[in-house]
């Protein structure tokens, strides 16, 4: 039998390959955040022991003595040592899959994500373990786009921090060629349609995907020119979730615009409509996507994914975009890297 490994494909103990693999699919399940954090702990209180003790007490059933291992845990490590069920994880596996129905032929020719958060502002993992994530899913490449300064409640990113990440950024892409992580920002549109970092910050950037997190109920008016002053901006590429809809446990009511106008702007200025994929969001809604298509718009299909997991997310949105009819080459994450990076640097000054 091969010896575990990580998202790397170095070898790991059986407990972590088995825990890492419940974290995963508990995110691209969208689980409660507090479960998610119970099995990162209990993978850290595992960390700290030898793991021959981890396998010992695995087959002595006495995991749960731990403090903060649970039963839930207790078994998914059990079970990765073949001393009880592996059902757990093999329920998980099976009912959090996401199958792709009309989007198959799009997701084929998708080679990248254009938006992904990580632990640099409100991602739960770091930079590494995403591009991993998204090189095992047969992506070529992945954008690193946290948040901006403004959003403080998700530590978004100063200048500074920004100049921090993208050199991070250039040392993975060493260590990880030929798959590369493209460096971004999901800037916050002001409430005037000014971006929350300096047009001399945002045009050294691969991909700026500009998005509204504050006033979403903004008058209609207001919203409109808000988005038409963003969008116009030769250094925004892409317009992230559109409407700030939210449509499962806690909905909320989409942003009121002009759409006509504001994909009239998309369209003359270049900047593509992001289909965005999160299961919370899936934005803008089908009569937006079909109105965006009728003016000739570019998009860009995202899984807005804070966690590993949630990089699959993207068959949603393949889905959606096959049912509308979008031809392929009106979506640009289906270029290669480098094909995206002269289109959104044409479009820049």
């Amino acid at each position: 039998m091969p010896k575990p490994t990580d998202a790397g494909g170095l070898e790991v103990a059986p407990y972590r390959a088995a825990l890492n693999r419940t974290i995963y699919l508990l995110d691209r399940d969208l689980a409660p955040v507090q479960k998610v954090r119970a099995f990162v702990k209990g993978r850290a209180i595992l960390d700290q022991l030898d793991p021959s003790e981890v396998e010992d007490r695995a087959r002595a059933n006495t995991l749960t003595q731990l403090e903060g291992i649970g039963q839930s845990i207790s078994a998914v490590v059990r079970g990765a040592y073949g001393h009880g069920p592996t059902s757990y994880l093999d329920q998980l596996e099976e009912a959090t899959e996401i199958p792709l129905g009309l989007g198959a032929e799009i997701r084929a020719q998708l080679r990248g994500d254009c938006h992904s958060h990580s632990t640099w502002s409100d991602g739960g993992d770091d930079i590494e373990a995403m591009a991993l994530a998204a090189k095992a899913l047969g992506h070529d490449y992945l954008v690193a786009t946290d948040h901006s300064a403004r959003l403080t409640i998700a530590h978004g990113l100063s200048p500074e921090r920004l100049g921090q990440q993208v050199a991070e950024i250039a040392e993975l892409n060493r260590q990880l060629a030929p798959f590369q992580i493209l460096t971004g920002m999901e800037v916050d549109i002001l409430e005037d349609g000014r971006l929350d970092l300096p047009d001399d910050f945002l045009r050294l950037l691969d991909v700026v995907v500009a998005s509204v997190h504050y006033k979403i109920h903004q008058n209609p008016t207001q919203m409109t020119k808000r988005l038409v002053r963003a969008v116009s901006n030769p250094n925004v590429d892409i317009l992230g979730h559109c409407t700030n809809r939210k449509i499962l446990s806690k909905p909320r009511k989409p942003s009121q615009f002009d759409a006509e106008v504001v994909f009239a702007a998309c369209a003359k200025f270049n900047t593509a409509i992001e289909i965005n994929c999160r299961p919370e969001r899936q934005d803008p809604p089908d009569d937006l996507i079909g109105l965006a298509l009728e003016w000739g718009c570019r998009f860009s299909i995202d899984s807005d994914a804070h966690a590993p997991g949630q990089l699959e997310w993207v068959n949603y949105g393949c889905d959606r975009a096959a049912a509308a009819g979008i031809p392929v080459e009106q979506i640009i994450n289906t270029r290669s890297a480098d094909d995206l990076i002269e289109l959104c640097n044409a479009d820049s000054p």
